[in-house]
């Protein structure tokens, strides 16, 4: 995993130096390499397609592998919960496009085993955007103490003049704690002064979110390239294989098609339209077939994909194993790799959503609305089929020795939990109304006064 760090003492965020930046953003784009081939890993473009053979098959587990991991850790709506009223700051959220911009991190962390969003306010409006940016040209700078706190973040592009080749400019977007740089810098070791005036962005913090897959920053299929290039061989070594033994050789012993070469082919092609071949007594004809071990190959091929899932942690959701009505605690044990994995992307998305949160009360609070975030928890929700039945019976059985609250909110289809609770207590008021009166019982009413007068 990389990592950009710079001296404390030499940071001044009012006086960028264009030298150091240029030499970040070459450093960076040394590993640009690596992080473009997890990419075309994922589009499918393997290996095996720059070789030299006939038949390049790409079986695409790659992208199988990061759509899962994706699709169950973020496959549903983040939701945030608060003790206060917390519907300005999920309403800014919505607005900003949070939930789009949660996917495309998520896809960017399975891939890349990182994911980069900027949170901006958009031109010409008052409220706040997030945008995913790629991470092959943007990164993150942190000082060099123990606690590494967050200088600056970059968002670059290569611009290159059409009438000199050699003049490479670089357009970075420059994001401190207060200001925003737009910097054009070029690709020479001179010294270049900073020209550019800084623009004031109001947050009070980086306004850039590095969000980890993992504390190494590996990607979920990163580490199974080798099995997926063995198992993309093999399936094209398979077709070819198979191609030998429908093309293979007629040979003839004791006996000629034909005295001369035209006779020859003019019998092969016969032999071809009729199916059907007449020799002499005293000889024979037998096609020369590769003979190759069928059952060999299928049990590698089985063994191979087993592998790519098994050290991937996300399993073939395809699998017999998950066909069925399986319970909760069997489907619980077939995801635990995939689980465990899931944990580990939640609490270093947490992290990055606790900033992402502080940003919005920050820029929120110059508008004169004031939110307290410290007591906002984001709730992620597995990507998961529910065994309703299962639910159903677990709540039946628990009902009145657990609160309401807190069997509702086991249910998968009430996205509310107090409206919900809500509307069940009306419904049961207006049920024991609806007994009362057809029974004529009026509970808790004295007798009327039949006017007798005492004496």
């Amino acid at each position: 995993m990389y990592i950009f760090t710079l001296p404390a003492e030499q940071y001044d965020e009012t006086n960028l130096s264009k030298q150091v930046i240029r030499h970040l953003i070459l450093k960076h784009r040394s590993f640009a390499p690596d992080l473009r081939e997890k990419k075309q890993y994922y589009k499918g473009d393997h290996k095996i397609l720059k070789e030299n053979r006939k038949n390049k098959l790409v079986c695409n587990h790659a992208k199988d592998i990061a759509d899962t991991a994706t699709s169950y850790f973020l496959g549903n709506q983040i939701a945030y919960k608060s003790d206060q009223d917390i519907t300005v700051l999920t309403d800014a959220l919505e607005l900003a496009d949070a939930d789009e911009t949660d996917g495309d991190n998520g896809l960017d962390m399975s891939v890349y085993g990182r994911a980069y969003e900027y949170v901006y306010p958009a031109e010409g409006e008052t409220i706040l955007r997030t945008k995913n940016l790629p991470p092959e040209r943007t990164f993150m700078v942190y000082d060099d103490t123990i606690e590494q706190k967050e200088l600056f973040a970059v968002y670059y592009y290569a611009k290159k003049d059409d009438s000199d080749r050699t003049n490479t400019i670089y357009v970075a977007t420059v994001l401190t704690e207060h200001y925003k740089y737009v910097l054009n810098i070029q690709d020479t070791n001179g010294w270049q002064p900073l020209s550019e005036q800084a623009e004031p962005h109001y947050f009070d913090r980086v306004p850039m979110i590095e969000y980890r897959n993992n504390k190494l920053g590996i990607g979920d299929f990163e580490l199974q390239i080798p099995l997926i290039d063995a198992y993309n061989a093999l399936m094209s070594d398979r077709i070819q294989d198979k191609e030998q033994f429908i093309d293979s050789i007629l040979a003839i012993y004791g006996s000629l098609l034909g005295d001369d070469e035209e006779e020859s082919s003019e019998a092969m092609k016969a032999l071809k339209k009729e199916k059907l071949l007449e020799l002499p007594n005293g000889t024979k004809a037998e096609y020369l077939t590769r003979t190759f071990d069928e059952n060999g190959v299928e049990v590698l091929k089985k063994a191979i994909e087993q592998d790519i899932h098994k050290f991937s942690h996300i399993p073939c959701m395809t699998d017999e194993s998950f066909g069925g009505n399986v319970s909760g605690v069997a489907m619980e044990f077939k995801l635990l790799g995939m689980e465990n994995i899931t944990k580990i992307k939640t609490r270093y998305y947490k992290k990055g959503l606790r900033k992402r949160l502080q940003l919005f009360a920050n820029y929120l609070d110059k508008k004169g609305i004031h939110i307290d975030v410290t007591g906002v928890m984001p709730t992620f929700t597995r990507g998961l089929p529910k065994n309703l039945l299962e639910i159903s019976q677990i709540v039946a059985n628990l009902w009145g020795k657990v609160s309401k609250k807190t069997l509702l909110a086991q249910v998968p289809f009430v996205d509310n939990v107090d409206e919900e609770l809500a509307a069940v207590e009306k419904e049961t008021e207006e049920s024991i109304r609806q007994q009362q009166a057809m029974f004529g019982n009026q509970a808790n009413e004295p007798p009327e006064d039949e006017g007798v007068d005492e004496e």
